[in-house]
């Protein structure tokens, strides 16, 4: 563990304090932990690299998660990006970065855990389970604990993309405030999944943003500055820090109720939409062809919607996810 310290004339007495892995943290440091997960069969041991910014004054403690899915990176620069603004002698409260959840996967370049767990599957965890299980546990003892608020950053999943948006609970007040101070493109009302980090969180009362942008494996610079401003924000809507400049926030489209649409039929898909695109019901998505342009079946909006996701592999199998549309207006109504 390494610590720097700042503002040495004042009083750690009653401060900011706080433990984390048995370290006593103290107000106005810096400190990089590296708290042991497990060995690798090579007895090298991989460790949770947690950073904490502990402010000289209290107030809110924020988390913030990345690499759950270990080939889900663009969060990982979105933490390094915003670790570069945030200094402890102008911080309330306490801000906990763990830029690499999944470890084991992110070395692999993996989404899993070696045993092919899906980590965000796992939650809370149990500290004798499997090695997902006991990773779970460590996380929500060592960090989610410590814990007001928390904004898990995620990517689509392989071989799709996703329009930078965040998925959290709206019906939750202090949630949709935070929600709204991000600001990103789309915030979109979503159900919690069993064995999540958010639901963990949730039986903890804890206010948590999901950030879903880009695609694996692959920086997208517009997805990362979004995802910074909007951890900015957050800061400065909890009245952690108040000196950030930041760009004009857009006006975030909120959506209740998703779909994807799925191929009828196999075959080679033509994307005919961009990310972000409002589209009509009926409206032209993509094209679904044969490798002998035999038979082209297309693929339209069952209503009216918003471009929320796609998969940007061409080769499709009948059922596969290929369009994911959030619903506007009175669609929302009625699909929810």
């Amino acid at each position: 563990m390494t610590g720097e310290k700042v503002g040495e004339n004042r009083s750690e007495e009653g401060g900011n304090r706080l433990v984390i892995a048995g370290r006593a943290i103290a107000p106005g440091r810096r400190y990089r932990l590296e708290i042991p997960v497990a060995s690798l069969p090579t007895q090298t041991l991989l460790s949770l690299p947690v950073i904490v910014i502990n402010g000289c004054e209290p107030g809110p403690r924020l988390w913030l998660s990345a690499a759950i899915h270990g080939d889900e990176i663009n969060g990982v620069e979105i933490i390094h990006q915003v670790l570069q603004h945030v200094r402890p002698e102008n911080l309330r409260g306490t801000l906990i970065a763990v830029p690499i959840v999944n470890v084991f996967g992110f070395i692999a370049q993996s989404r899993y855990l070696p045993d092919r767990r899906d980590l965000n599957r796992c939650f809370p965890g149990s500290p004798t389970g499997s090695l997902a299980s006991r990773l779970a546990h460590l996380f929500m003892t060592e960090v989610v604990r410590h814990s007001t608020h928390g904004i898990d950053l995620h990517t689509a999943s392989d071989r799709r993309t996703n329009l930078p948006q965040i998925r959290a609970n709206i019906e939750d007040e202090e949630t949709h405030r935070c929600a709204r101070a991000f600001s990103a493109p789309v915030t979109l009302h979503a159900t919690i999944r069993d064995g999540s980090l958010r639901q963990a969180a949730a039986q903890r009362n804890i206010p948590t943003l999901l950030y879903e942008a880009g695609e694996i494996l692959r920086f997208d610079p517009e997805s990362i500055r979004i995802g910074v401003e909007g951890i900015l924000r957050v800061m400065a809507h909890l009245q952690m820090h108040d000196s950030f400049i930041l760009s004009t926030p857009v006006s975030t489209v909120e959506i209740v109720a998703s779909k994807w649409i799925r191929a009828s039929r196999s075959g080679i898909l033509h994307v005919k939409v961009a990310l972000g695109e409002r589209v009509q019901k009926k409206q032209l998505l993509g094209k679904i062809t044969d490798a002998f342009s035999e038979r082209t079946t297309h693929v339209r909006a069952p209503f009216v919607g918003i471009v929320i996701g796609f998969c940007h592999n061409p080769l499709v199998n009948q059922g596969d996810g290929v369009f994911h549309l959030g619903a506007i207006g009175s669609t929302e109504k009625a699909m929810e």
